[in-house]
């Protein structure tokens, strides 16, 4: 596997305690969790990567006992990561995303948990790792909130707003805050046509922002 492409570090496993892998595109962050982590004496990081490619690529190699998983990230986005890996370890979503679609769909994948960046502690990090370790779920405050709101499925807002597939597709990785860079790459488009498709959505919705755009794609 290339590495420069999926940048994975390999790190010594130890024995007797919980194996975790760390799955996040910003190298700060991994550095972050990972000294979170280092203070446990039973937890021990074995990999890290930087796309939910590699992280399905590093569950299915390194079998962790818990994956800590971003939800952006490039090639594959965490949710669908999830919905691969789910049978094969304990995964509890890392993000700073808690829209409620997001954290349904997350839940629904499979994700035994959902931290939001900025909402937990050091302490509280390594107990939900802990708990996800012994199969259960931790939830940071936003995450509940976003649970107990009513969502309105992706489907039903095409319908309402009488979007194609590819523009709904484009209209989700808009709402995710995705550039029309990020989402030329992620649909194997080019940019102008990412472009394209906005000014069709925008059309629809009768909108002329990306803000508001997600706005109403987002309210039930």
């Amino acid at each position: 596997m290339d590495s420069s492409e999926t940048a994975v570090t390999q790190l010594v496993s130890g024995t007797g305690v919980i194996s975790v892998v760390v799955a996040d595109d910003n190298a700060v962050v991994r550095l972050g969790i990972r000294s979170l982590l280092g203070t446990a004496a039973d937890i021990n990081v074995v990999a890290e990567v930087a796309d939910g490619v590699a992280a399905a690529t590093a569950v299915r190699n390194r079998r962790p006992d818990v994956l800590l998983l971003d939800v952006r990230m490039p090639r594959q986005d965490g949710v669908t990561t999830a919905t691969e890996v789910a049978e094969l370890t304990n995964v509890v979503m890392l993000t700073y995303s808690d829209a409620p679609e997001v954290v349904g769909g997350a839940i629904q994948a499979g994700a035994k948990g959902y931290l939001v960046h900025g909402h937990f502690s050091a302490d509280e990090l390594i107990g939900a790792v802990r708990m996800a370790a012994s199969g259960h779920g931790t939830f940071s405050g936003p995450a509940l909130v976003a649970l107990r709101t009513p969502v309105t499925t992706t489907s039903q807002r095409a319908a309402q707003f009488g979007l194609s597939e590819r523009e709904t597709e484009v209209m989700d990785l808009i709402a995710e805050g995705a550039s029309n860079a990020e989402i030329a790459l992620k649909l194997f488009i080019s940019e102008k046509t990412v472009k394209n498709h906005i000014n069709r959505i925008f059309a629809k919705l009768d909108v002329t922002s990306r803000s508001r755009a997600v706005s109403l794609w987002l309210t039930p």
